[in-house]
């Protein structure tokens, strides 16, 4: 049976994730373990709460380190929410500016908007190519957020802008540190092994803010709003994304598949 970790650092709504999942008919376990983390088909970062604390209770973990080495492995993994911005370089809050995880070159900013935070159902607009999405392009997801990053330094498709996700990775873990000031472009030896390629960008739009919706990139999942909220579109989201795992079977077939 697929087995998908869910880490728990202290943030996030785990049970809500975990049922989600096991509704799809895969064993889905609430750990830190990084052994257990290494061993996942898949892992689940969710995440609910302000962007340092939830850095600081990665960090305490190991979570961070967990995450750099499935995805130097090209194992997958799922960010939720929190789970998004923290692998983007920095994010703003409350006047200061907070270190992520540096994987997405960007930054998370307070939303503008008349009413926030952003909470309830909208449409998002994914790019052609998508497999998170499948099948729900033009579905409406839940979202509960006061930030969000507006820029990934490119359109729907980045390229020829920023360093690969897997050069990122590999630069990270060469340096063993994980902050975002870490990596330079261009002056880092990299590891031998197959790119990501370009990721694909998911927009949604709320007041007068345009962001990021949904990140896929190689064996880098994530989304902003909550796919285990989201009704049936989310659980079409968690399908397409467990069917992409190592060993992934058994799951039932969307209609017009």
């Amino acid at each position: 049976m697929t087995r998908i970790q869910v880490l728990d650092y202290g943030f996030g709504n785990v049970r809500s994730m975990v049922h989600a999942l096991s509704q799809l008919g895969v064993d889905a376990q609430i750990s830190a373990d990084p052994d257990l983390a290494m061993k996942a088909d898949g892992l689940v970062i969710p995440g609910v709460g302000a962007y340092g604390a939830c850095m600081a209770g990665l960090r305490a973990v190991g979570g961070d380190r967990i995450i750099l080495d499935r995805l130097a492995q090209g194992l997958p993994v799922l960010g939720v929410c929190i789970g998004l911005q923290v692998m983007f370089q920095f994010g703003d809050e409350d006047g200061r500016s907070e270190p992520g995880l540096g994987l997405i070159p960007g930054r998370v900013t307070k939303l503008d908007a008349d009413v926030v935070p952003h909470m309830g159902w909208d449409h998002v607009h994914a790019p052609q190519g998508t497999r998170l999405l499948a099948g729900v392009q033009d579905q409406r997801f839940y979202f509960v957020h006061s930030y969000a990053a507006m820029a990934v330094q490119g359109d729907d498709r980045v390229s020829g802008t920023q360093p690969d996700l897997c050069l990122r990775v590999s630069a990270f873990k060469e340096h063993g540190d994980s902050r975002p000031g870490s990596f330079r472009p261009g002056s880092d030896k990299t590891s031998q092994g197959v790119s990501f390629g370009e990721p694909l960008v998911t927009w949604a739009t709320y007041g007068r803010s345009r962001f990021v919706a949904a990140y896929e990139c190689g064996p880098l999942s994530a989304t902003q709003f909550h796919p285990e909220k989201s009704g049936q579109a989310g659980a079409r989201l968690l399908t397409n994304w467990v069917r992409t795992l190592p060993g992934a079977s058994g799951l039932p077939c969307e209609k017009g598949e």
